[in-house]
C-alpha cells in the first residue's frame, strides 16, 4: 500500500511500498524507480539530457542491430536487480542474454549500462548505482555528464574480482567497448551531440561502412 511522501530530496520524490505494489502502481508514463521499498519518482529530463541519450541510442543501434549483436533500450524500460528495479536511461543486452528481457521488463543485468548525468542523479549514478550495478555484475558501466562546463565521461567494466575498473575517459581520443564487439566512440561526439549526425558518426567506426554497404548491395 503507498503511503504518503516520506521526504523531497531535490527533485526526487519518494514513496513507500512493495515490489508488488509498484509494479500495479507504475505505468508507461512512470518515470521511476523502486530501490529496497521506496519508489523515486523523478521530474522529466533536461533538453541536453535528452539529446544526449538520443544520440547515444542511435549510433548504439546502428552499430547493434548492423552486426546483430543484441538490443539497445531506454527507459523507462525497467531492469530488475537483486533489491531494485532500475530504469537506466540506455542499457544493452547481447544475444545470449535476450532471454532476459520480458514484456515487464529486463530481469536481470543488462551487459552495459549507460547512465547521463543530470543535476539531482551526480550521487545516484556515481554512488549508489556504481555500486549496485558491480554487485548485480553488469560488465560494462558508462557514465557521461553532459552539464555546462562538465563534459566528463567515465568508462567501467568490471575485473575479475567483480570490481569497476576505469579503462577510459573523456580525454581519449577513441573508447573500445569491452563488451560489445568492434564498438568504439570518439567521447568527444558527446559533447556535439545536437549537431553531430549519429550515421555519419558510426560510419567512421573501422569496419562499419564496409558492413553498411554490403548490406546495400543485397537489394
Amino acid at each position: 500500500m503507498v503511503t504518503a511522501p516520506l521526504r523531497q530530496k531535490s527533485a526526487e520524490q519518494k514513496l513507500t511500498m512493495s515490489y508488488e505494489a509498484y509494479l500495479e502502481w507504475a505505468d508507461e508514463n512512470t518515470h521511476a524507480e523502486w530501490v529496497n521499498g521506496e519508489v523515486i519518482l523523478f521530474i522529466p529530463a533536461k533538453y541536453t539530457h535528452q539529446v544526449v541519450v538520443g544520440f547515444l541510442y542511435e549510433l548504439l543501434s546502428l552499430f547493434t542491430r548492423l552486426f546483430n549483436l543484441g538490443q539497445v533500450h531506454i527507459a523507462s524500460l525497467g531492469m530488475r536487480l537483486a533489491n531494485s528495479q532500475r530504469e537506466p536511461d540506455i542499457l544493452f543486452v547481447l544475444n545470449k542474454n535476450l532471454n532476459r528481457l520480458t514484456n515487464d521488463g529486463l530481469e536481470g543485468p543488462a551487459d552495459l549500462v549507460i547512465e547521463i548525468i543530470s543535476d539531482d542523479s551526480i550521487r545516484r549514478d556515481r554512488d549508489d548505482k556504481f555500486q549496485e550495478y558491480s554487485q548485480a555484475g553488469i560488465p560494462e558501466y558508462w557514465i557521461i555528464d553532459p552539464r555546462r562546463e562538465k563534459n566528463r565521461a567515465d568508462f567501467y567494466h568490471l575485473n575479475e574480482k567483480g570490481l569497476y575498473t576505469l579503462f577510459a575517459t573523456e580525454d581519449d581520443k577513441w573508447v573500445n567497448s569491452t563488451i560489445i564487439p568492434g564498438f568504439r566512440l570518439k567521447p568527444a561526439w558527446v559533447w556535439q551531440a545536437n549537431e553531430l549526425n549519429p550515421l555519419t558518426c558510426a560510419l567512421e567506426i573501422e569496419g562499419m561502412a564496409e558492413a553498411l554497404q554490403k548490406q546495400l548491395d543485397q537489394f
